[in-house]
């Protein structure tokens, strides 16, 4: 073994006992507990290189050291396998998210298993529409100058507005709105959807034009203006037990995240289906989220990715295990939203 891999071994070991402990690692400890053949004056100087490099810290006048952000950066980018699930937490994970009686609660069960699983505040974003074809749009009289409209995707998301006539529309109206929002819509994609609209506004028959344009006119926000906000977020007390770890406080923290804004940002740039995201420390473009670590992916295929989805955590959290647990949620709900 050269010495620049015992290094590596050293310092992979030194971080795996700090995620184990939050204690500080000395020589002694891990001559102990990892087999590692060499000396302690031998472990004692690669220490002292280690610290040198910025790896590793010592934050005290004991012996021990602790990792640095850089530290657990080379840690996971030296990481050549993760944790493999055991064949009992994948029949858990797949049988709890069967359960899900359509997308949304598939999700919502997702969001919640990945803060049980990791121990971590899991985040998770509704499919974006711009993934999304217009499967069906319901119209319903709710009042005779009341409409409430329901578009459906083929991702199962669904989105209601009501809309309010410039006039009292017949019964026999409701019907034909339905088919001339449907023929406009219907297998589009939001894209192409709200071109069909713009079409119909001026080519819907005339003795229905001034209902059509009220609904188009809704339906063309509901496409255009708000295309994905949807999150849902589970777990942030899980985040208590490491709140000596946030220097900005955590309060600070979990209101960042409760703000859509700054979430939506965090999985706006996740990485394609089957690739997992790391994102350490002061890495982070968030102030108030530079004291923790991002693990992100997406999930709903290669071709159509329909969201992210991930988890924030303090920057000792155990690495090999989150990435492993966040990619498998990914891959289940995949298949069960594929209906494999």
């Amino acid at each position: 073994m050269s010495t620049q891999e015992r290094r590596r071994q050293v310092l992979r070991a030194i971080v795996a006992d700090y995620i184990a402990s939050q204690e500080p690692v000395g020589s002694k400890a891990l001559l102990e507990r990892h087999q590692l053949n060499v000396s302690s004056a031998t472990i004692r100087n690669d220490m002292a290189v280690l610290e040198s490099e910025g790896l590793i810290a010592q934050t005290h006048a004991s012996s021990g050291r602790i990792p640095t952000q850089k530290g657990y950066r080379q840690f996971v980018d030296t990481l050549h396998e993760v944790k493999p699930l055991s064949a009992a937490e994948k029949r858990a994970i797949v049988g709890f998210l069967e359960e899900g009686v359509d997308l949304e609660d598939v999700l919502r069960r997702s969001v919640q298993l990945l803060a049980q699983l990791t121990k971590q505040a899991a985040i998770i974003q509704m499919p974006t529409l711009e993934a999304s074809r217009v499967k069906h749009c319901e119209v319903v009289a709710l009042t005779p100058a009341r409409l409430l409209l329901v578009l459906i995707t083929d991702t199962g998301r669904v989105d209601q507005r009501n809309v309010e006539l410039h006039a009292v529309i017949e019964p026999d109206d409701v019907p034909r709105l339905r088919d001339l929002l449907n023929r406009a819509l219907v297998g589009k994609t939001m894209a192409a959807a709200s071109e069909s609209l713009g079409a119909l506004l001026t080519d819907a028959p005339v003795d229905i034009r001034h209902h059509v344009l009220p609904a188009a006119t809704t339906l063309l926000e509901t496409l255009v203006e708000q295309p994905s906000e949807r999150l849902m977020m589970a777990g942030t007390s899980n985040l208590t037990r490491a709140a000596g770890q946030f220097p900005s406080g955590l309060p600070a923290l979990i209101e960042a995240l409760e703000e859509q804004v700054v979430v939506l940002k965090l999985l706006g740039n996740v990485p394609d289906y089957g690739n997992v995201s790391v994102v350490i420390g002061e890495e982070n473009t968030e102030a108030e989220l530079r004291s923790a670590s991002v693990v992100t992916t997406s999930y709903g295929g290669s071709q159509t990715p329909l969201g992210g989805m991930g988890v924030v955590g303090p920057t000792y959290m155990d690495y090999p295990g989150t990435i492993s647990k966040v990619s498998a949620v990914s891959t289940y709900v995949s298949r069960i939203l594929a209906g494999e």
